[in-house]
């Protein structure tokens, strides 16, 4: 925030790239100043709505001063307040308290730091769960009906990156699909989870509001009860030190981090598929790939999930550290930490899953590429399926093996030695042994036959635990979405 009465050149300052270049606008408020000094001053008006139906002395004209001015927020003057107290709550207390002088004496009565700090926190981790949820929902939903699509299709499946048995394009999908799927029940769980801290006072005994109440537990705990209900949570959590337990934040970035490894394997693969021009992800007309190889298509976006993601899977290390050394009812060194990853940890989550949505909405498949690497890979895993047809027609099996043998190792020869094409089936319709067969390798040597289940498995899996995940954001699905950067 600049000092009053100077003019903030914004380009002489450092931003962060999460949200001057990426970050949907609706993440970034979720994050930002108003946002939260916004929900500082609607804790302070349920506070106080709490404690006058509670029979604190408290008129509604101060009530209705409050309601006017929750968002008339004097952002120098806090800021000159802050300089002057070194406190952020204080400082946006006597902001408050300026434009609502009827209402000025209780304000924050009987609250501690963390009422309004903890509990927007709560809010925000919530609101950023809702944020996210549907974008996760939407790229499960884009990469369903890629799976749907190309479920029948035949593909050289990998296993330690070498060849091994066939795959469909669309069960290689589902494999990340399912990743998100899991992904989508951890975020669900942990919104669901998160509690409110409530009204527990300096160190979570609510010792001020049983002294405001003169006794009266029941009161106490009815504070505690309607204030969580204005705020829009279930449940608050029964103890608390001055801050509710810094082990919920190790659960919401852990499920993010875990996210965050869900994406950076899918935009592997795809980049990975990219160099084997099998699959890539959306090129625009006059994007440049590179400033010296004009032919080059880098994947690009998903090379910034990876990036992105690597940064969200190590955040999760800034709350375990802070759990950890919270001593006793709570130490600051968590603040000024907690600033930063979990914005950040939201925000980076936001912008991969926009682009992977936009990854995921424009991915080219290239049949004959496909086509082509099984040719040259399924010649050499037919030869199961060769003997046993060999055997049938009267042949010796251990005849046929060596025969095979002798015939694949020259075949493999042709390919390793000399760089040309799988030429095995060619030097079987050339060996008289196995005329038995000739007619029949075309069938032997069709490549579905080798995808096993897989098309039915897409189906399945798409039916009974996709679409039914799906349901809950159905009107959230959306249009595509366009790159920012």
């Amino acid at each position: 925030m600049a000092a009053p009465g100077e003019e903030e050149d914004v380009m002489a300052r450092y931003r962060s790239p999460l949200v001057s270049r990426y970050a949907s606008a609706e993440m970034a408020y979720n994050f930002s100043e108003r946002k939260k000094f916004g929900t500082w001053r609607r804790l302070w008006l349920y506070l106080a709505q709490a404690e006058k139906s509670l029979g604190l002395s408290i008129t509604d004209e101060q009530i209705r001063e409050m309601e006017a001015n929750l968002d008339n927020i004097d952002f120098r003057m806090a800021a000159e307040e802050e300089k002057k107290l070194r406190h952020d709550v204080m400082a946006h207390v006597h902001t408050f308290a300026h434009c609502c002088p009827k209402a000025a004496a209780i304000i924050h009565l009987g609250a501690t730091s963390c009422y309004v700090g903890d509990n927007t926190d709560l809010i925000v981790l919530r609101d950023g769960f809702n944020l996210l949820l549907p974008k996760l929902a939407r790229v499960i939903s884009r990469l369903a009906d890629f799976a749907e699509k190309y479920a029948d299709m035949p593909a050289l499946g990998f296993t330690h990156y070498q060849p091994a048995q066939l795959t469909t394009v669309g069960k290689r999908c589902c494999l990340w699909i399912q990743d998100l799927c899991m992904d989508l029940q951890n975020l669900e769980r942990a919104r669901d989870d998160l509690r409110f801290r409530g009204v527990k006072g300096t160190t979570g005994t609510q010792a001020s509001f049983l002294q405001l109440f003169e006794g009266d537990h029941s009161k106490v705990e009815e504070l505690d009860r309607l204030v969580t209900a204005k705020a829009g949570f279930k449940r608050a959590y029964m103890v608390t030190g001055q801050t509710y337990s810094r082990k919920v934040d190790i659960g919401v970035l852990a499920v993010l981090a875990s996210l965050g490894a869900s994406v950076h394997k899918i935009c592997t693969d795809i980049r990975l598929l990219a160099n084997l021009k099998e699959i890539e992800e959306p090129f625009e007309k006059d994007q440049i790939g590179s400033s010296a190889m004009p032919y080059k298509r880098n994947p690009m976006r998903s090379e910034r999930c990876c990036s992105l993601a690597r940064h969200l899977m190590t955040l999760v290390m800034d709350p375990l550290q802070t759990a950890a050394v919270q001593w006793f009812e709570r130490t600051l060194d968590d603040s000024a930490n907690r600033r930063v990853c979990l914005a950040e940890a939201f925000l980076t989550a936001d912008i991969i899953l926009s682009t992977l949505q936009n990854v995921s909405e424009g991915l080219v498949v290239y049949p004959k590429v496909i086509e082509r690497r099984i040719r040259q890979e399924l010649p050499f895993m037919a030869t199961e399926n060769i003997i046993m047809a060999m055997v049938k027609a009267g042949g010796n099996r251990q005849d046929c093996h060596e025969k095979i043998r002798v015939l694949s190792q020259q075949a493999a020869a042709v390919v390793k030695q000399e760089g040309g094409d799988n030429d095995f089936i060619a030097r079987v319709c050339a060996d008289p042994y196995f005329s038995p067969i000739h007619k029949q390798l075309e069938s032997l040597l069709d490549p579905s036959s080798f995808t096993g289940r897989a098309p039915q498995q897409v189906a399945k899996f798409l039916k009974e635990e996709v679409k039914p995940a799906l349901i809950p954001y159905q009107s959230k699905m959306g249009g595509k979405i366009e790159l920012a950067l």
